[in-house]
């Protein structure tokens, strides 16, 4: 008798080699890696393109462009052009605020300390303008402004030099009746600005934020600062 041959079987399909252990790892670490990347690059655009909106948006305002005069502690004439070429924080504010003003000056110059941490940064000037020059002659400012930072500044003038640079920030004030004993309190907006070499405000903030929200703030500015042609 003949064996009638069977069905062949059909051949196996070839599998892939396995890669090793770490060479799996590492294929993945490098897909992980090259998408973190993608994520951080698109994060940093966009942060980039809101500054550059939000830095629109204050241009358009005309923050800080106009021209002032006011005097330092000194007894120095003060123009907005003694502001250019460094950077300034600057908050408005007076000597007899109960609360707010203490802790907005407070704030700003301990944002100014974390800055100064790092040598490779611009120094920044911290800066107080009084709405409230009634009050707030040269000798009250020097005295009370000592007691934050031995580089802040303060400035004062005349009622109608007050009210001029306030206007030129769109800043808000407004004196409240005296009491018996002659004592008052003047309401304003809370504000800090940060003005760049050029003059020209790079952004301002509210009083939610804390020094250290303000330091980075301050150094993205620097890093993505260019200076105005000439």
């Amino acid at each position: 008798l003949t064996t009638q041959p069977g069905p062949s079987e059909p051949p196996k399909p070839l599998e892939p080699p396995v890669l090793p252990l770490w060479q799996r790892a590492a294929v993945v670490g490098a897909a992980l890696g090259a998408a973190g990347a993608a994520w951080l690059s698109l994060r940093e655009e966009k942060e980039r393109r809101r500054r550059q909106r939000r830095l629109r948006d204050l241009r358009a305002l005309s923050l800080g462009q106009t021209d002032f005069e006011l005097q330092d502690t000194a007894g120095t004439p003060r123009r907005r052009a003694d502001l250019l070429g460094r950077w300034v924080l600057l908050y408005f504010g007076f000597t007899h605020c109960p609360d707010v003003c203490p802790e907005q000056l407070e704030r700003l110059c301990d944002t100014v300390r974390l800055l100064e941490a790092d040598p490779a940064l611009p120094p920044v000037q911290p800066l107080f303008v009084t709405v409230d020059p009634a009050r707030d002659d040269a000798a009250a400012l020097g005295r009370y402004l000592g007691e934050f930072h031995p580089r802040l500044q303060g400035l004062t003038g005349t009622p109608e030099q007050v009210r001029a640079a306030a206007a030129a920030f769109r800043i808000y004030v407004s004196a409240g009746a005296p009491d018996e004993d002659g004592d008052y309190v003047v309401d304003h907006s809370v504000l800090t600005f940060l003005l760049d070499p050029d003059g020209l405000v790079r952004d301002c903030y509210g009083r939610a934020r804390t020094a250290e929200e303000l330091a980075g703030s301050v150094r993205r500015h620097m890093e993505s600062y260019e200076p105005l042609p000439p």
